[in-house]
């Protein structure tokens, strides 16, 4: 598999789109077993997929085509004016640490992200076996970026590591923390941890221009959309 998709593709049910709230949503899911590795994963990114749980998919939707995948190219990028001043407030207070294991303080702390900030989502009211099922992953490496304030966790970005680049899962925080801009914070966290590792891209998923909910991943520039097959930088 390089260029073309692979022969076994599953298409979902259709049911109420998340993010625009008068569609709805259908998606392209992998059935292939043999793409679920690292490397087929890797390519698979490339072609506007990801990760949800142990399951590889992405938006076929046929009356919609908002869902562009966008992507962070980490070894060109540099911090704005802006993102350097949250960097370096945020630097006096918090101290970042990896992790290749799931610690017993993160369910707590996603269990609080989205009980206070996340009440209208389609994850509310947190669950374990949802958390469990939608973060984690048998088949790929895992990292945990972990941002702490003294002995207190603060926020966790669920990473998955290819060996080309990484792609951004989910990240949840103690709202407790907002003022310090703390989403903002993880992708540029996770963008220095794909330059500590000479990855070449940072997946961010798909960006939504019609939800401004998710305008924010055009903040990270240089950056790249795929669009009709190809991909065209922001």
């Amino acid at each position: 598999m390089t260029d073309h998709l692979p022969a076994r593709l599953g298409l979902s049910q259709q049911f109420d789109c998340s993010y625009l709230g008068d569609r709805q949503e259908q998606l392209l899911v992998i059935l292939d077993p043999c793409c679920y590795t690292k490397s087929k994963f890797e390519t698979l990114l490339g072609l506007g997929f990801r990760r949800s749980g142990d399951q590889i998919y992405r938006p076929h939707c046929p009356a919609c085509s908002a869902c562009k995948s966008i992507r962070v190219l980490a070894k060109q990028f540099t911090p704005s004016k802006s993102q350097k001043r949250k960097l370096n407030k945020a630097k006096t207070v918090f101290e970042v640490k990896y992790s290749e294991q799931e610690r017993a303080e993160y369910y707590p702390l996603y269990s609080k992200y989205i009980s206070e900030r996340h009440q209208d989502g389609s994850m509310y009211p947190p669950e374990q076996s949802q958390y469990q099922s939608f973060l984690f992953c048998h088949w790929l490496p895992i990292s945990f970026i972990e941002l702490w304030h003294q002995d207190k966790l603060i926020a966790v970005a669920v990473t998955d590591c290819m060996d080309n680049a990484i792609s951004a899962i989910y990240t949840f925080f103690d709202p407790d923390y907002e003022q310090y801009s703390v989403g903002t914070l993880m992708i540029l966290e996770q963008i220095k941890f794909a330059q500590l590792f000479n990855k070449d891209f940072v997946y961010l998923g798909y960006q939504i221009d019609e939800c401004a909910k998710m305008r924010y991943k055009t903040q990270f520039l240089p950056a790249e959309n795929r669009v009709n097959d190809t991909w065209v930088a922001i």
